[in-house]
């Protein structure tokens, strides 16, 4: 750990820690940042959730900003945990390639860093719950199958399990991405994100807010990199093929897609980033237990919807997870 627990940009009530890897970077060896946001002891005996941390990752070209969702996990007893990934949000360094990895598992060491630093002061017993966000959702479900027993519970918000061109274009483009990944895995992709789900969020008025930081989460997203899309598709292949995450999971979706071809009006109530339909099809592989909720009039970032979405969203969660721990 370095320097201990400061106080973060999400203002009272949120602290954050630096935590340094072993990974090297191009200019220094590679950081990530745990965000916390603890609920007061009196009233956390009371809440259901009491005995339960949550670990929060973001998405591809974001990182942790939601105050209402720490709040809400708090507001039920948990203990809840953000992980901004190296290279991304607080955890960015000048010359980094941001969001940048050659695998997904790369980032096995920033999430035992983190669950360590949770852990330090907590007395065992505990339960743990995972929540990931699109690229996040499907970096944590990879976690999980791979540290069986971990996790007590797996809440996914619309997780990029599948390509939006689905799985025989993915199969097809594949071996053509790892070739290039191997030559050249920091070479240029052309762009496509028009910036459309970043407008949608702005009409909605959940960004920008006076801490957002649109450095750390771009309107057009990242340069993407060769290396960065092989690693995302030899994951999407691993969801395919099956997997386990040895425990129940919790699956939020939009029910509607929409191209993000051109700017429409329909964007601030559907997914304009994933294919929700192909992302519902995957979930049903990760385990034998597994609940798809599909939220009427959600955006890709279901927790960032208009009002109504997102309060059956987090109505969803609430009723589910006070269920699995009662």
């Amino acid at each position: 750990m370095s320097g201990g627990w400061v106080p973060d940009l999400l203002g009272e009530g949120f602290e954050q820690l630096t935590l340094p890897l072993t990974l090297a970077g191009e200019h220094s060896p590679l950081v990530a940042t745990l965000v916390r946001h603890l609920p007061r002891p009196v009233v956390a005996w009371t809440r259901p959730l009491r005995e339960v941390d949550v670990l929060y990752v973001h998405g591809w070209s974001d990182y942790f900003f939601q105050r209402e969702l720490a709040r809400f996990w708090t507001g039920l007893g948990a203990r809840f945990y953000a992980l901004d990934l190296h290279r991304y949000g607080r955890s960015t360094r000048p010359g980094e390639a941001p969001g940048y990895a050659d695998s997904l598992d790369e980032y096995d060491e920033d999430i035992a860093l983190a669950l360590d630093a949770m852990r330090t002061f907590e007395r065992s017993g505990r339960r743990l719950v995972l929540l990931g966000h699109s690229t996040g959702g499907l970096t944590l479900t990879l976690w999980t199958a791979r540290h069986p027993g971990r996790a007590d519970a797996l809440v996914l918000n619309s997780p990029w399990l599948e390509l939006q061109i689905g799985a025989l274009a993915r199969q097809a483009i594949a071996p053509l991405v790892s070739a290039r990944a191997r030559f050249q895995p920091f070479g240029q992709h052309p762009v496509v994100d028009l910036g459309f789900y970043t407008r949608a969020q702005t009409e909605l008025g959940v960004i920008p807010t006076p801490e957002y930081r649109p450095d750390w989460r771009p309107a057009q997203g990242f340069p993407t990199h060769p290396g960065w899309f092989h690693a995302v598709l030899t994951g999407q292949a691993q969801i395919a093929a099956g997997t386990d995450v040895g425990c129940p999971a919790l699956v939020l979706l939009s029910t509607r897609s929409t191209p993000p071809v051109r700017w429409l009006p329909g964007m601030t109530e559907t997914d304009s980033v994933l294919v929700v339909d192909e992302i519902a099809r995957a979930a049903l592989r990760i385990g034998p237990l597994v609940t798809v909720a599909r939220i009427d009039g959600a955006i890709h970032d279901v927790i960032l919807s208009a009002p109504e979405p997102r309060a059956h969203a987090y109505a969803v969660m609430r009723d589910w997870a006070t269920a699995r721990f009662r």
